[in-house]
């Protein structure tokens, strides 16, 4: 890894302001500032799976250099999710390389921090966003595009029936009744 400079406010940047200006410079000090924050979801996350504490640093030290390439194609809204996520493909493909099956158990002490639990809820929500977006797609189409107007677009009433052409009774009827739908849909899917 890149010894760390300091580096003027880098500990008061957010993780999206150092991602872009490493980015956008590819300086790799941003970069291992950015790492350095979340070297211990890293470190926990690659030891829950590869059940090796070497192993583990190892994988720390290579997730960096993937980073440093990945970091420059890829687009990354919250960076800490993304970076849990690439950790867990490293280590699956580390075992799948040597043919070792992850452990089942997951072993509390491993983990230097327990502020990471809230991953699990954003992969349950992502789950419901995905079940959400099927639902939408089930409905009928003019129930499906009001619906997409009105909750996704931000759109009132009088400009949907400005876009669709439909009366305010039927445009209130569509939403409405593809509301109920879509709790319908997402219920039965539980």
């Amino acid at each position: 890894m890149v010894p760390l400079k300091h580096i003027e406010n880098t500990t008061a940047s957010s993780d999206e302001a150092l991602l872009k200006q490493y980015q956008s410079t590819g300086d790799q000090q941003l970069l291992a500032a950015l790492y350095l924050r979340y070297t211990d979801l890293v470190y926990g996350t690659a030891l829950k799976y590869l059940s090796s504490p070497d192993a583990a640093k190892d994988a720390v030290m290579d997730i960096y250099q993937e980073l440093v390439n990945k970091l420059q194609t890829h687009s990354v809204d919250r960076f800490k999710s993304w970076l849990y996520v690439v950790t867990k493909n490293h280590c699956l493909m580390q075992l799948r390389k040597y043919k070792k099956v992850p452990p089942i158990a997951f072993q509390q002490e491993f983990m230097q921090s327990e502020d990471f639990s809230h991953l699990d809820d954003i992969l349950e929500k992502e789950k419901e966003l995905q079940k959400l977006e099927d639902c939408i797609k089930a409905l009928n189409p003019e129930q499906q595009n009001s619906i997409q107007l009105f909750y996704l677009k931000g759109k009132c009433y009088n400009e949907i029936v400005a876009i669709t052409g439909h009366d305010w009774n039927k445009v209130r009827s569509l939403v409405q009744n593809g509301r109920r739908n879509l709790k319908n849909c997402m219920d039965s899917h539980e």
